[in-house]
């Protein structure tokens, strides 16, 4: 309340936080479209650039994936040290000049080069676009809001080679990157106006450089590991030493973690069981996500022969349920906490790979053979992808908002490489058979079962404020 001059009180309206939501979801949505738009791509990059070779196209997308996995984590640490607008600006404005160069680059390796720079700029503003949607909303209501984030963030992922497909038929590679130049720069504007500078969340003397560098070259190592082995095959030497090499020094950052005062990453984070059962279930949905959206998209051209705008047309009924059911499944989580609804959309998304696995063959049957599994993954994404994200960052003290969910969000990207991978070795570098799509789809089912399973010890009920992690 404040004082009139009058002496009688009047009541201070808050502003409301929702469009500050909209800024922030306007930026990830754009980074979430990114990471999968140029799936559907690779026959019009192989035409346009004839002289490369299929392991270089192949870099367009594991640059971005490999330096996104890597850059999530010291990005949130970042963004609770020095500032969530400052971070989710600079990330903004590098990912948007990122993207101009993508559409203008005339090389392959000039295209690499943007990609990898669009994932900086992408790893420095999603743990700080998730930072500002906390702290801009009331504890009672981020279970929604963060609920909604995700949503959008699943949406982007999912429609991107629906959208790509729509917009390289029209005019060419270039506009999947130059999509993001209007949106972006309102979501700038945005930025600029409405989010307020945040004091810094810690001391920044104690950054910890030398555990940052540690989990860069740990995670970085594991992710091109998992990359290279669609090419090399698992056995390589190449693929095993990143592997081996990958996880020896994420144990020695573990090591150095428990030695200093200020680590990169408070391993306290993970003494709440919740948060790391959370960040289990989240790696082994990721696969199970990747998995299905690639195996969607190529059964649809490879077995039944659709063309590419036609295919990704058939793929995005799924994605279209996702909002609606986040909508519904953030408010539920307000209520009763995550768990019932990351079991329940794991179980409902395990039976949609189950239905593929048993019903679609070779003679194409849309409405009565593949829809009903489309609807199903689309329903049981949007009860557990947001969820996890919520999730993950319930527990959490404000101060390390930014860090855990860079984690949380680092390790889904770890699964998308994992699930990528492994669909590629299933299904084979040739024209895939119905068979192994078959194998394909029982894996899926089987990693939303363990999905559900891990989630079974998941509570964030209203009533568990007590459990926060301070």
């Amino acid at each position: 309340m404040t004082q009139r001059a009058s002496g009688q009180p009047t009541l201070q309206i808050s502003p409301s936080p929702w469009p500050i939501f909209l800024t922030a979801s306007i930026a990830v949505l754009l980074i979430s479209i990114d990471a999968t738009v140029l799936y559907a791509a690779f026959p019009v990059l192989s035409r346009d650039f004839s002289g490369a070779q299929a392991s270089d196209l192949s870099w367009i997308l594991n640059a971005y994936t490999v330096v996104y996995a890597v850059l999530l984590v010291p990005a949130g640490r970042f963004a609770d040290l020095y500032g969530r607008k400052r971070m989710f600006l600079i990330g903004l404005v590098i990912f948007l000049a990122a993207s101009l160069g993508c559409g203008l680059s005339g090389q392959v390796w000039v295209l690499i080069v943007f990609r990898a720079l669009q994932a900086v700029g992408a790893a420095a503003l999603l743990p700080a676009s998730l930072a500002v949607v906390l702290g801009a909303f009331p504890p009672e209501r981020r279970a929604v809001a963060v609920s909604l984030w995700g949503a959008v963030s699943a949406l982007g992922a999912a429609v991107g080679p629906s959208v790509g497909s729509w917009l390289i038929e029209l005019g060419g590679w270039p506009w999947a990157f130059y999509l993001n130049l209007p949106l972006g720069v309102i979501s700038v504007w945005g930025a600029s106006r409405l989010l307020k500078s945040t004091p810094p969340e810690g001391t920044l003397a104690r950054l910890d450089v030398v555990g940052i560098l540690l989990l860069m070259v740990g995670v970085g190592a594991v992710a091109l590991g998992l990359v290279r082995s669609e090419e090399l095959g698992w056995l390589s030497a190449t693929v095993l030493g990143s592997l081996i090499g990958g996880i020896l020094t994420l144990i020695g950052f573990v090591a150095w973690a428990r030695r200093v005062p200020a680590p990169a990453i408070d391993l306290t984070l993970f003494d709440n069981p919740t948060y790391r059962f959370v960040n289990l279930a989240t790696m082994s949905f990721g696969m199970a996500f990747s998995m299905m959206f690639f195996s969607y998209f190529l059964f649809m051209s490879g077995i039944w022969h659709l063309s590419l705008a036609a295919a990704g047309v058939a793929v995005l009924p799924g994605p279209l349920l996702v909002i609606p059911t986040a909508v519904v499944s953030g408010r539920l989580a307000a209520q009763l906490g995550h768990r019932s609804l990351l079991v329940g959309g794991s179980l409902v998304f395990a039976a949609g790979a189950v239905w593929t696995l048993l019903v679609p063959g070779l003679t194409p049957a849309y409405l009565t053979h593949w829809l009903p599994a489309l609807l199903l993954t689309g329903l049981g994404t949007g009860m557990v992808l947001p969820s996890l994200s919520a999730a993950a960052v319930s527990r959490l003290n404000p101060a390390r908002f930014g860090v855990g969910s860079a984690i949380n969000q680092a390790v889904r990207q770890i699964g998308t490489v994992l699930g990528v991978a492994v669909t590629v070795a299933l299904l084979g570098s040739t024209s895939p058979q119905l068979p192994a799509f078959r194998t394909v789809f029982g894996w899926e089912a089987v990693l939303c079962m363990i999905t559900a399973l891990l989630c079974l010890s998941v509570d964030t009920r209203p009533s568990s404020l007590s459990d926060t992690v301070e």
